[in-house]
């Protein structure tokens, strides 16, 4: 075997020897990293300055306090949004306005609210209130999006998992689990562009969801959109119109839809959407009266005269996409240069979203993340892709490559690929 074809050669399928020497150049390899010094983050999935500066023209928005139906937004009142901008996101979502709740900018306190709603007083469809139930689990696709985990949790709530792949969750192990289980409420869903994966739930997985028979009547998909019009391709995926497929199956409470632009305009002065039937949208603006008079309009109609409309959106996605792209191909380019071949590694390769997920040899990822700690990369916690932060294979890492400058993502991938080549060297020669 010439010495290019072993550089390439599973590491498995190496002699003993050949292994001592792989695990001495990746150990000469790794501590020429740690003298250089970095430091570098692929923790969270956060936009860069380049792309919260495509929406800088919102400092000089609204020109005008009154919306199109004469509306004050400077004043109190309207609880659902104003209705431009519930139309806007209407059409993006697929939905109709009647079924968009526009609120604050943050997607996840709307989810907080729902849980704590159903909580307090059940939902349209319940029969009491969850917290009067003897017992209340969630299902959680894994690996999935740690903030859904780190919510239920503090609820109380225990979660239990099924298996995701490219299609989304396994319809069946939900069905199963849901079917037999009243105690089993709902489940999470990121149906596009997943965290961390990137897949997309297809259209035939959505249908078996939205119309499975469940033991609990009120059981909930809670179907949040937070990647849906984040493409990385010319080729927009399209999220399964979850609404209308629960509708069609007698389900029409089953699905809440949420979305935001916190990863479109600005993070944290963005708006963020619910979805859901008429009645849940009445459901949820009923509770939230009781302690809100109304969201901030005046940011609501920034959005509505930066955007202008759908298609406007649409376009500025587009420059977001000419930023992270790059990103993201040099990631990848760098994970198939330092690590193809070698059997120790796989990776997802999205179309749209904020993550890469890397699965490195089993029982190694935790070693991967100490050492690229000791190389002065920073990773997201070994398992927070999985409830109670336990991955049982130990094997998943998230990769964000949003953030950084393009040159840092490069850099980081480099180190993240030596950790995983030596973590894996280490456990083959014991």
């Amino acid at each position: 075997m010439t010495s290019q074809s072993l550089e390439r050669a599973p590491l498995a399928g190496r002699s003993r020897e050949e292994l001592a020497q792989f695990l001495a150049g990746e150990k000469a390899a790794y501590d020429e990293l740690v003298a250089a010094g970095l430091v570098l983050d692929l923790t969270r999935g956060k936009p860069a300055s380049a792309q919260l500066d495509l929406s800088d023209r919102l400092l000089s928005l609204p020109t005008t306090a009154v919306d199109r139906d004469g509306v004050d937004t400077r004043n109190y009142g309207g609880l659902e949004g104003i209705k431009e901008l519930r139309e806007m996101f209407a059409e993006l979502l697929w939905i109709e306005p009647e079924q968009v709740v526009a609120g604050g900018n943050s997607s996840l306190v709307m989810m907080r609210e729902v849980l704590v709603d159903l909580w307090l007083h059940g939902g349209v469809d319940s029969e009491r209130p969850w917290s009067q139930e003897e017992s209340v689990k969630f299902i959680c696709p894994v690996p999935g999006y740690d903030r859904h985990f780190t919510l239920t949790d503090w609820f109380g709530i225990e979660m239990v998992t099924v298996p995701t792949d490219e299609n989304g969750p396994d319809p069946d192990a939900v069905a199963e689990l849901a079917g037999h289980d009243p105690s089993i409420k709902g489940i999470w869903i990121v149906p596009t562009y997943a965290n961390p994966s990137g897949s997309i739930v297809t259209q035939e997985v959505a249908e078996r969801l939205a119309s499975m028979s469940t033991a609990a009547p009120d059981f909930k998909i809670l179907w949040d959109n937070a990647y849906a019009f984040h493409h990385l391709t010319e080729e927009e995926a399209k999220s399964a119109d979850i609404l209308s497929l629960a509708s069609a199956a007698g389900h029409p409470h089953r699905p809440v839809m949420f979305a935001s632009t916190s990863k479109i305009t600005y993070a944290g002065a963005g708006v963020a959407f619910l979805g859901g039937s008429v009645e849940t949208v009445k459901w949820y603006t009923g509770h939230l009266g009781k302690g809100a008079i109304g969201p901030d309009k005046l940011n609501q109609l920034r959005h509505v005269q930066f955007f202008g409309s759908a298609d406007g959106v649409r376009d500025h996605m587009r420059r977001h996409a000419e930023i992270i792209r790059p990103k993201f191909d040099s990631v990848l380019s760098v994970l198939e240069e330092q690590l193809g071949g070698l059997g120790i590694a796989s990776w997802t390769e999205p179309t749209g979203g904020y993550f890469i997920s890397l699965d490195v040899q089993d029982g190694t990822a935790a070693r991967v993340i100490e050492l690229a700690k000791g190389a002065g990369v920073a990773l997201t916690q070994a398992g927070s892709s999985f409830p109670y932060g336990r991955d049982p294979h130990d094997r998943n890492i998230r990769l964000a490559p949003t953030f950084p400058e393009p040159a840092e993502v490069e850099k980081a991938t480099r180190v993240v690929a030596t950790c995983a080549r030596l973590a894996a060297a280490e456990q083959l020669v014991g």
